[in-house]
């Protein structure tokens, strides 16, 4: 442990101070010195493991939200390490506002050497199990790609695999699957790897519209064809001449429509609405549906020589309740994805947060788990996604009675449960609590004060030397 060379970026109004700690700290710490009226941090351009950022006191003019802005600027960076604080005295509201802005630890003044040299190396480490979990990531998502498309589950892989051998050639594709799975997003890789990914990709959904408006998107009409029609109007299949066409909820197609797309198939020629004049075109066709075609034919619903000539190809994409194991990793990879859409350094999802996102059916599938993400992350006042960031219904054990609370009163509520549960693990012990929680033994003490938790809430099994729980 000793040979670690652990280095600090130490932020300070007192050089002098920085001088004295650094030798305290001794061998296996190198730091790096930043005064707080130096705005250009450029200390930090380097690589660094840990940053001490001393709050202790602040020179004439600078208040404490200017160390606050600091480490805003310090979390900006692509990557920031672990921040520690060391602080003048005991203010419980800085302190909150310090934990909850994402400080891996607060230390009172004056610092224990010793605890500061384990909290240093203990940040240190978890810097490097971050990075290496963050390297870790980047290689499983390149290895789990299909074009933008990312799945990590066995199920998800069958399906790219198909994908890669089918994109090339020129053949129509049936992309099945529920609501919210990925069919556009399969749809736009295949026309993207195929050999027409140079010309249009055009979509079309055949949802719910009346059958004289899809004919005229799909087939366009002449000058007069209608009342309105005030000029010629090119059609979605002209549209996409050379290209790739992709008909979303082919299963809602009229069937009076059904028939002419089938010529269209065979012939690849239509008329425009008001025109007698064929129009030829050389269009690939990529449909897509959440319902059973199949029993569609069997009910005359859907015409069953159309069926045979879309479904040349079927791909199959998953429900996300069925891409076993697939859910968490692919939780983290849009968190990254929505970190850098709205420049946020959000890193993780807590333990409990996972383990909902995890137990949760998402019927809305890929499109419902993005959007939970999405509002986590705004909400999200720290680096961290806690499960109360969390749609209501994704929450373990939620009641319509609960569900009517208040954000605070459910924030206390999680945190009073989550201190007691890792309590309990700790056997009452409060320093292993503290580092169990990542959280300085101070600011837990205050939280078990203001939570109003009691040993008998805890429910901790005595040890040898006492018959009754007790919190130590």
């Amino acid at each position: 442990m000793d040979r670690e060379n652990i280095r600090v970026c130490f932020w300070t109004s007192e050089p002098d101070f920085g001088e004295v700690l650094g030798r305290a700290l001794g061998t296996g710490f190198s730091l790096c010195f930043e005064t707080c009226d130096n705005k250009k941090m450029s200390c930090c351009d380097s690589e660094y493991d840990c940053v001490l950022l001393d709050l202790r006191d602040l020179p004439n003019g600078v208040e404490a939200p200017a160390g606050e802005d600091r480490i805003e600027k310090f979390r900006r960076t692509d990557f920031s390490p672990p921040i520690i604080v060391l602080l003048g005295d005991d203010d419980p509201a800085l302190l909150r506002r310090l934990v909850e802005g994402g400080v891996y630890d607060v230390l009172i003044n004056p610092p224990d050497i010793m605890e500061l040299r384990m909290v240093l190396r203990r940040a240190h480490r978890l810097y490097q199990a971050e990075t290496e979990l963050r390297k870790l990531r980047a290689a499983k998502v390149s290895a789990h790609k299909f074009d933008d498309m990312v799945g990590f589950s066995e199920n998800m892989q069958e399906a790219f695999t198909m994908a890669r051998k089918v994109a090339p050639c020129d053949v129509n594709v049936m992309i099945t699957g529920e609501t919210g799975t990925g069919k556009s997003m399969m749809a736009r890789a295949l026309h993207r790897l195929s050999p027409r990914s140079s010309m249009p990709f055009v979509a079309f959904s055949c949802a719910n519209l009346p059958e004289h408006l899809v004919e005229d998107e799909l087939f366009g009409h002449e000058k007069g064809a209608f009342t309105g029609a005030m000029m010629m109007r090119r059609g979605r299949f002209e549209a996409a001449d050379g290209g790739t066409l992709f008909l979303d909820e082919i299963g809602d197609l009229p069937l009076g429509l059904q028939s002419k797309l089938l010529r269209v198939l065979h012939d690849r020629t239509f008329e425009r609405l008001g025109s007698n004049a064929q129009m030829t075109v050389d269009v690939r066709l990529v449909c897509a549906t959440h319902r059973n075609l199949e029993e569609m034919v069997k009910k005359g619903e859907f015409r069953e020589d159309l069926y045979y000539r879309l479904n040349v190809i079927q791909l199959h994409l998953p429900a996300l309740r069925e891409r076993s194991g697939g859910i968490v990793l692919l939780a983290h990879h849009l968190l990254q994805q929505i970190n850098e859409e709205f420049g946020k350094k959000v890193t993780r999802f807590s333990r409990l947060a996972l383990e909902a996102m995890d137990e949760y059916a998402w019927p809305g599938n890929v499109r419902e788990l993005e959007n939970a993400i999405r509002r986590a992350v705004v909400l999200a006042e720290g680096q961290v996604v806690e499960v109360w960031h969390l749609p209501l219904k994704l929450r373990d054990g939620m009641t319509p009675t609960q569900s009517a609370r208040s954000y605070d009163e459910e924030l206390r509520d999680f945190k009073r449960r989550l201190v007691i549960r890792t309590l309990q693990k700790c056997n009452g012990n409060k320093a292993e609590t503290a580092r169990a929680l990542g959280l300085a033994r101070g600011y837990l003490h205050r939280l078990i004060h203001d939570l109003k938790i009691q040993s008998e809430d805890a429910a901790i099994v005595p040890g040898p030397e006492s018959s009754t729980p007790r919190l130590m």
